[in-house]
């Protein structure tokens, strides 16, 4: 989409036509300004405007939320949202949400006490770091921030590092003022996409030990789905804290995750919300009064029938994580990614040109570079593949 648009000192003067005498809003207005003013200060000229944030907006207008993320807060609205993380859609969707905040303030004290100089806010950034900034890429893939003696002090993943990058450099929290007085250099690796790129941080983080990225050093799974039978000896899908002593189907790092995906199956397979433990109820569960259910819940269906749709689901789940290769874009337009994963154990990823070397799975094994199969990779493809999609995903027959 960048690759044939204009400069920005091409579109600079606009930009200052545009904004004249105007408030700059935007969601999280103190990042989006510190880099236009950075951008502008590189050309010379000393950008000022008032900014207004939605987020500061929501929070005082609007609170109690969950959470104030652009996305989040604007599906919890019911505010329509097209193109999301792409400049119109955002954009559009932020314009919605100001109008919605603009009629709740019927007063407008709450906006005026809001909006900012635009002159406190504005951060210079090191010479050095933007030094740094220049060199890195806006394509997907690994960075690792070096200090002095070359040690790796922090490893991240973005699909666009170059931005992660200034984001870090542009923080205010005592993390990111750390790393800006440490680094000295940022090198990358590009990945071509963001399950990679997941996948490599993750061993990365695990065999440097980064002193920053103590969080990440081990995912903590919250959650395991696990099969069990009850009383009346139906098969239940029961969410319940992870145990490693037991084998669970998958296992999950949010309750909200666990419980997308638990519905999702239990839809899908025409199982019952109640024999898998999602309502609790002494009668029938409301599917079954909308013959979305066959009638587990009040003993009209057998438990031999209804364990049959158990086991395909198990059956389906189990032969579509045993063998496959995940395809996705490669570092370059043409090229793709492989993911390899056989008899359920994570080999490893690499990158092909050509057809032939994706079918014959003696070639693809070459290419692949073979990485350590944890419950933590495991869970990143499993958890990836539930939420996003990828270009193709080949079943290889089960060996």
């Amino acid at each position: 989409m960048l690759r044939n648009a204009p400069k920005f000192h091409e579109i600079a003067k606009r930009i200052v036509e545009i904004t004249e005498d105007c408030i700059l809003v935007a969601h999280n207005s103190s990042f989006d300004y510190r880099i236009l003013r950075t951008e502008f200060r590189r050309l010379g000229y000393n950008y000022k405007r008032k900014t207004l944030c939605t987020v500061e907006l929501s929070k005082k207008l609007i609170p109690g939320q969950e959470k104030y993320k652009l996305g989040t807060l604007v599906k919890a609205l019911g505010i329509p949202m097209s193109n999301r993380h792409r400049a119109s859609g955002d954009a559009l969707a932020t314009v919605k949400l100001f109008k919605l905040l603009l009629d709740k303030d019927v007063t407008k004290q709450i906006v005026n006490k809001t909006i900012k100089s635009g002159v406190e806010k504005a951060k210079k950034i090191n010479p050095k770091l933007t030094a740094i900034i220049e060199n890195l890429p806006t394509k997907t893939g690994v960075y690792y921030i070096h200090k002095a003696d070359g040690k790796i002090i922090y490893i991240g993943k973005s699909k666009n590092i170059k931005k992660r990058v200034t984001q870090h450099f542009l923080g205010t929290n005592r993390k990111s003022k750390r790393i800006q007085q440490l680094v000295v250099a940022v090198t990358y690796e590009e990945t071509g996409n963001e399950l990679i790129a997941l996948l490599k941080e993750s061993n990365e983080i695990k065999k440097n030990q980064p002193v920053f990225n103590r969080a990440q050093r081990k995912t903590f799974f919250e959650l395991g789905l696990y099969k069990v039978k009850n009383e009346q000896g139906y098969l239940s899908l029961k969410l319940d804290k992870i145990d490693y002593r037991k084998k669970a189907i998958t296992a999950f790092s949010s309750a909200s995750e666990a419980q997308k995906f638990l519905l999702k199956i239990t839809e899908n397979y025409k199982l019952c919300q109640a024999v898998n433990y999602l309502t609790i109820t002494k009668g029938t569960c409301f599917p079954y009064k909308i013959k979305e259910c066959n009638g587990a819940c009040c003993l009209e269906e057998t438990p031999k029938e209804y364990n049959k749709r158990v086991n395909f689901f198990l059956d389906d789940y189990t032969y579509k994580n045993a063998n496959k290769i995940i395809i996705d874009s490669g570092r370059t337009p043409d090229e793709r990614s492989a993911i390899l994963i056989e008899n359920g154990v994570y080999k490893g990823f690499g990158f092909y040109q050509l057809n032939h070397q994706i079918t014959n799975i003696e070639i693809l094994r070459d290419v692949i570079t073979p990485m350590e199969d944890t419950r933590d990779t495991q869970h990143i493809i499993q958890s990836f593949l539930r939420r996003k999609r990828v270009k193709k995903i080949l079943q290889l027959p089960n060996q």
